[in-house]
């Protein structure tokens, strides 16, 4: 039905003559052929009308790990057009890339992450795309890159969606997860900025990242990131340098790392992949995002919402020593949302903190997670529906 109705829309419209015509710019070759991708009126009707069809997956047993979806979205930047152009989906597959592209050789790239949540009345929200959309911008500015327009990114993001609306978990089952890549993927042999790029979105349905208890261990001797370097921003070679410390962490039984400040090595900044939290009466604390901790979505949106609940919420630089006398201790991010801390080790000495249903963390994770599926009303503008 999905593609004989896509079929009807693209005879009846008459916007492309051929699949080779549309796909014979891509500098990035999927080995499938590719979707048509404009249509998105007339598919948005065939969807409204439809009841929601789920694949063949047992929602309950989701972890965070990759489920192969049916579509992905490809758009490319070249050096003679010198803009991102002819975007399309294509069947979700692997891509071919020259052995001497910018984000093989030097690690020239970006990547977002951002989910699409299921209602009850079974519609699909986005939560808050534009700030990702933005954030790209910024790290591509950074990483000498150009970047897809905020409207280019979104419109995106919300078709790979609807191509795989059928992997859109059901309504408190998940979330499908949503990865837009920034890619430099022109010949490059030397040490510069690629000629050429390729921005891809792909998605996968996923659970809770961490299930079970969150258990930090302090990192003392390994840093994230360094005063001018790209921990500001979601660079790709941010990650795999801390591989090596949080496999040990796992090993001894611990969940995850806090990472030190480079500095002064005595102030925290952020987990691996997740920002940090700590509340003391009526004061929730956060490190200062000031270009070692990225600056988190889920992160700037807890901030709001404590902030409405009438907590006290500053960012200010932490010392480690902080920590052992707090009430609580949460972490945020696209991944995680907001999950409690039960204990952090550090130097031998552990400490741990309140849990449960009682907790600020749990209070703000049930009205984030609800503004995210609609069951609280949305009154700051953040989710977009496009179902």
């Amino acid at each position: 039905m999905f593609m004989f109705s896509r079929s009807i829309c693209c005879a009846k419209l008459n916007q492309l003559s051929t699949f080779e015509t549309l796909f014979s710019n891509l500098k990035l070759r999927p080995y499938a052929t590719p979707l048509i991708g404009p249509l998105q009126t007339c598919e948005s009707r065939i969807y409204s009308r439809e009841k929601a069809e789920y694949a063949n997956v047992n929602w309950d047993e989701l972890g965070f790990a990759l489920t192969k979806t049916d579509y992905m979205y490809v758009m490319n930047f070249t050096e003679e057009e010198q803009k991102f152009f002819n975007g399309t989906l294509t069947r979700f597959g692997n891509i071919e890339m020259c052995p001497s592209s910018g984000i093989l050789n030097y690690g020239q790239g970006l990547f977002e992450g951002l989910k699409a949540y299921r209602k009850e009345d079974e519609g699909i929200l986005l939560f808050r795309p534009q700030e990702n959309a933005l954030r790209m911008k910024m790290g591509a500015d950074r990483m000498c890159m150009p970047s897809p327009t905020v409207d280019q990114f979104i419109d995106a993001v919300k078709k790979t969606v609807l191509a795989n609306k059928r992997w859109v978990p059901p309504y408190g089952r998940g979330s499908l997860y949503v990865r837009p890549l920034l890619m430099a993927t022109g010949r490059n042999l030397g040490v510069k900025p690629s000629s050429d790029y390729t921005f891809l979105v792909y998605a996968s349905p996923v659970g809770n990242y961490h299930k079970g208890d969150l258990n930090l261990m302090v990192e003392d001797n390994v840093h994230r990131a360094i005063p001018g370097g790209t921990g500001g921003i979601k660079a790709v070679t941010n990650y795999s340098p801390v591989y090596k410390p949080l496999t040990e962490a796992k090993a001894k039984g611990f969940s995850d790392l806090l990472f030190l400040d480079a500095l002064t090595g005595s102030n925290i900044e952020e987990g691996s992949a997740c920002n940090i939290f700590i509340l003391k009466g009526n004061v929730i604390s956060t490190p200062t995002t000031h270009g070692t901790i990225l600056p988190g979505i889920t992160r700037k949106s807890i901030m709001e919402i404590a902030s409405d609940f009438g907590y006290q919420v500053e960012e200010r630089a932490i010392q480690i020593k902080e920590v052992f006398d707090a009430e609580e201790v949460f972490c945020t991010g696209t991944a995680m949302v907001v999950k409690s801390v039960a204990s952090i080790t550090y130097q031998g000495k552990r400490i741990g903190y309140k849990l449960g249903a009682e907790t600020l963390a749990q209070k703000l994770h049930a009205t984030l997670t609800g503004i995210q599926t609609g069951l609280i009303e949305d009154k700051l503008g953040w989710t977009t529906l496009i179902d």
